[in-house]
């Protein structure tokens, strides 16, 4: 007890008291709105709080879970036994700046916590278009590059030419930087998923030469297509399964006749079969049980082994 109290208060004087909770309902932490409670809950907005939280925690031999928006991941019922990082918003250069300008394209650096969604409206704004796809993706900058998330055509890997890190391998935070190539972008994967690193923010190369309202008005389309295909009324984690090469998931998982498909309060969407929704009061279990289920009847039926996207985190 004394080891965990004193653990609070050396977060607390990283962080900042205001940032930092004890006994944290993870479920508020995710779309899903599924989880227990964590030990610690770390709030974080700039690279140089994380670095000293990330300090702490290495000092102490702590167990920690880094999140951002927690768009496609589920807590187990129990919880977190350790600290939970949240990377949050960013604020003033932490937030959103354009590092370099030309007649033709800008380079915008996002930290890591903030929203995709805010960082698409952030380009609007200064008539930077190339990020139209992602205004409607629920995820963090961070989570974003880690999967290179993308939607209506569109992905990360087309605008992301560098991106920040910390490395936690050693006895203390190293920053670092991956650029181009080096980190590794595929379809829902990067660098970031096997090297362990912590993405800290991003560069998106954006062009010009499209008025704010065209570019507005093109993320209204895409938006509103969003809300007459998926299932936004229900609490998700998006897309529960990547796509199969030459298919798509919600139609191989329909075809099984699992529309609707329901084990506690999670259910396969009657609107889109690619979501599984929390009908109300699902649990981690839940959710498990339903991905089984749907992945054991699409196989017996086509042949075809659906692999998750939703992430889920143990309790430790």
């Amino acid at each position: 007890m004394e080891t965990m109290e004193t653990l609070y208060e050396d977060l607390c004087a990283a962080a900042g008291r205001e940032k930092v909770k004890r006994d944290a309902l993870l479920k508020r932490y995710t779309t899903f709105r599924i989880g227990g409670p964590a030990d610690i809950l770390v709030n974080v907005s700039d690279t140089a709080s994380l670095v000293r939280v990330m300090t702490v925690l290495l000092e102490h031999d702590a167990p920690y879970f880094m999140i951002g928006r927690g768009s496609n991941l589920v807590f187990a019922d129990g919880g977190f036994r350790g600290t939970v990082v949240r990377s949050c918003e960013g604020t003033g250069s932490e937030g959103f700046r354009i590092v370099s300008d030309n007649e033709e394209e800008a380079v915008v650096y996002g930290f890591a916590g903030s929203t995709l969604s805010s960082l698409s409206s952030y380009a609007c704004d200064n008539e930077l278009t190339g990020l139209e796809f992602a205004s409607g993706i629920p995820g963090s900058i961070g989570g974003g590059v880690l999967m290179n998330a993308g939607a209506y055509g569109g992905e990360l890997s087309q605008c992301v030419i560098k991106s920040t890190y910390l490395d936690l391998s050693g006895d203390r935070p190293l920053e670092g930087q991956l650029e181009g190539e080096a980190q590794k972008f595929g379809y829902r994967d990067s660098a970031y998923q096997h090297n362990g690193f912590i993405v800290t923010g991003a560069f998106f190369r954006l062009g010009k030469g499209r008025a704010r309202e065209e570019i507005a008005s093109k993320m209204r389309e895409l938006n509103a297509r969003r809300r007459d295909k998926q299932p936004l009324e229900f609490p998700s984690a998006g897309s529960a399964f990547k796509r199969p090469p030459g298919d798509f998931a919600g139609r191989l998982i329909e075809a099984s006749g699992l529309k609707g498909f329901r084990i506690g309060g999670a259910q396969v969407s009657e609107k889109h079969c690619g979501f599984i929704v929390n009908r109300g009061g699902a649990t981690a279990e839940d959710v498990k049980a339903v991905i089984n289920a749907v992945r054991e009847r699409v196989f017996a039926d086509s042949g075809v082994m659906l692999e998750p996207e939703i992430k889920f985190a143990k309790e430790r």
